[in-house]
């Protein structure tokens, strides 16, 4: 997650202890699908959730069992998704029950089902955040989430979960069909009142696994990279603080600092710093994935990977599991990740991206990240 809002613009925002502290072991924010139903069939969803059945969820006690190990574990932030979470019955009992016990809880969902009394509940129960995701305007947003109707329903939602007095988010995953909404999304961002926007790179994971040929070419994604950033740069001018972030594309902390470097020298120096103590992709350490199931991942979009079950050991124990072989790379990836990562001067500030995407490009974990979009000559090995 790269925090455009505070590298570019020095405004701090919320989240910034997590992603910029000093903490070598910190435990990792845990994003939860807490089932994969969903009540729409989005064409990108990493979970591949649809409105059935899908028994063998982790059941009300397990999930309060759950929740009372990552509290006493130390999770900072607990994300409840899916599927689509608000079709979790059990919800409103699970989620006071997380808040009580110090973990900030977060929401993601498709925004369709937050109804006024959804809304009061969640503010009643301590959520701290709804992240609604968006994929464009009207037509648009509904081709992408199959479902007539979807981006009306979910601003309704967002209006609701605003007048409840919750902050709000939206989240806009980028391709190549889409990327020209995104001066829409910053105009939405202003005109609802919205606190935060969060660009999220595609990751090919889940149905999104068959939409490679969807994700941005280079010049594309500069050019996409250069909006974001100007028109974070306007809001911060006109003194509207909301929080603009771009999320799965570490490349994004590099690109945004060799343009610092060029404009503004003595600040570059600063976000180096940031970036670098944040160490980029976090898969298997600085975040972390339990399925329906009750299965870890090391993040969401690794559901193919398990590392153990809930039901078998607690969470703290399967990830303090230093004989698990996945998690032990991923602690110390600089030596197995290969091709350009390897060579890249910004290693330190990246992490070397995703190990998911570059699994389903090359068949090889540790292979180069395909969608890095920086040159040879700006990385340090032309």
């Amino acid at each position: 997650m790269v925090d455009i809002s505070k590298l570019l613009c020095g405004q701090d925002t919320t989240g910034d202890h997590l992603r910029y502290s000093d903490t070598s072991h910190r435990r990792p924010v845990v994003v939860w699908n807490a089932t994969q139903r969903c009540n729409l069939h989005c064409v990108h969803c990493y979970a591949s959730a649809g409105d059935g059945l899908f028994p063998g969820e982790l059941t009300t006690a397990e999930g309060r069992a759950l929740i009372e190990d990552l509290a006493a574990y130390g999770v900072p932030v607990l994300l409840f998704s899916g599927g689509e979470p608000l079709m979790r019955p059990d919800l409103w009992e699970l989620l006071p029950l997380a808040t009580s016990r110090g973990l900030r809880a977060v929401l993601s969902t498709n925004g369709t089902l937050i109804t006024p009394e959804a809304a009061r509940d969640m503010k009643r129960a301590g959520m701290a955040y709804v992240g609604v995701s968006l994929d464009g305007v009207g037509e648009a947003h509904d081709r992408f989430r199959g479902k007539k109707g979807a981006f009306e329903e979910a601003l309704a939602g967002l209006a609701n979960a605003r007048r409840a007095g919750l902050r709000t988010g939206i989240r806009f995953t980028i391709t190549r069909f889409n990327n020209l909404y995104v001066a829409d999304m910053f105009r939405l961002l202003e005109a609802e009142g919205i606190d935060r926007l969060c660009f999220y790179h595609l990751v090919y994971a889940g149905r999104g696994s068959h939409i490679v040929s969807w994700d941005l070419t280079p010049p594309e994604a500069r050019g996409t990279m250069d909006l974001i950033l100007d028109r974070t740069v306007d809001l911060h001018r006109r003194g509207l603080a909301k929080d603009v972030l771009t999320v799965d594309n570490h490349a994004d902390g590099v690109y945004l600092y060799l343009r610092m470097a060029r404009e503004d020298p003595a600040r570059a120096a600063e976000v180096y710093r940031y970036l670098e103590r944040n160490g980029g992709n976090s898969s298997g350490q600085g975040i972390a994935a339990i399925g329906p199931l009750g299965h870890v991942h090391p993040d969401q979009f690794w559901t193919h990977y398990d590392l153990g079950g809930v039901r078998e050991r607690p969470f703290s124990q399967i990830w303090e599991d230093a004989s698990e072989p996945l998690l032990a790379g991923l602690r110390d990836r600089k030596e197995r990740v290969g091709g350009r990562c390897h060579r890249c001067r910004y290693f330190s500030l990246c992490g070397g991206n995703f190990r998911v995407r570059a699994e389903a490009v090359y068949g090889d974990v540790w292979a180069e990240d395909p969608a890095c979009y920086l040159t040879d000559e700006e990385i340090g090995i032309a």
